[in-house]
């Protein structure tokens, strides 16, 4: 029952380490397919570990079933991991959305979701259950982003559709029970809806990366990206509005990307393959420069 980490790749790969060492991320390695890491929990080998999907679900997960990784001292690449259609029975709608920990003295999850809804999960995960419910949520809301949270000083942060936005402490809102439906958590302009929902220690250097483009278009090659450092943004108040994180251009009117989250940070496209990031732009509501390759992840360094 060895210390290990249970990792979960952008391209829904699953697999464990072969110890409790932290996964570091160094802004200079070599790219390999694969190697954006979207959700690392701490586990042990004959443990189980949570699962947490887009229906509000939180699916038992045992870390034994899951493949190992070679100990080696490059940083991992889940090209060894497996699908998790292998291990979790997913409905064809529902998507994974992050792994956690099922020990009572975690500060919880924190959950964010297409409505614009915020909830601190209180920590009561029966273990005789393999399956619960860690939100009751509305018809037609679904979970966009959620994370398990490490100290409860982090910074919750929602990007919405219109480019708005908006970040306060995670102590502004209070932990519920498994089965409420949560809190307001971001004002939504009419026809806007969250495209992003994440945790950033607010005492580590992080980035805001954004994707404009057009309603109805597929076409990457008009899309604008922009990446910014985090502390260019204000915090606000929980259920505000937030403020402009990139100015639209002519043909422009919607984000179709959005991410907040600690650097270094790696983007990947949608098969795993490595994607340029655009260098930074110090202007917090400025507008994109063009696309530099379809971006379909990003993800930084793992909460510890």
């Amino acid at each position: 029952d060895d210390p290990c980490r249970v990792l979960l790749s952008s391209t829904g790969l699953l697999a464990r380490t072969a110890n409790a060492d932290p996964v570091e991320i160094s802004e200079d390695a070599r790219r390999t397919k694969h190697d954006v890491i979207v959700s690392a929990v701490a586990a042990t080998a004959r443990g189980d570990v949570g699962a947490v999907t887009s229906t509000g679900r939180m699916l038992r997960l045992s870390v034994i079933d899951l493949p190992q990784l070679p100990d080696t001292h490059a940083e991992p690449n889940l090209s060894g991991g497996a699908q998790i259609s292998e291990f979790l029975s997913l409905e064809a709608d529902e998507e994974l959305i992050c792994l956690t920990t099922l020990e009572d003295s975690s500060p919880g999850l924190a959950i964010g979701t297409l409505q614009g809804v915020v909830k601190r999960v209180v920590p009561d995960y029966p273990p005789n259950k393999d399956e619960l419910e860690v939100i009751s949520l509305k018809d037609g809301d679904r979970i966009v982003g959620a994370t398990e949270l490490r100290t409860g000083e982090e910074d919750l942060v929602f990007i919405t559709s219109d480019a708005q936005l908006l970040r306060y402490p995670a102590a502004s809102v209070r932990p519920q029970g498994r089965p409420a439906g949560g809190m307001a958590g971001v004002k939504l302009a009419a026809g806007a809806e969250v495209l992003s929902f994440t945790a950033v220690d607010p005492a580590s250097e992080a980035i805001v990366f954004t994707v404009a483009g057009s309603h109805g278009t597929l076409d990457d090659s008009v899309l604008t990206s922009k990446l910014t450092p985090f502390d260019q943004y204000p915090r606000k108040g929980r259920a505000t509005g937030g403020v402009r994180c990139q100015r639209f251009l002519k043909g422009e009117d919607v984000l179709v990307f959005a991410w907040a989250g600690p650097t270094p940070a790696r983007a990947a496209q949608k098969n795993g393959t490595p994607a340029k990031l655009p260098a930074p732009d110090p202007r917090r509501d400025g507008s994109g420069t063009p696309l530099l390759e379809p971006v379909a992840v990003i993800a930084g360094p793992p909460l510890y």
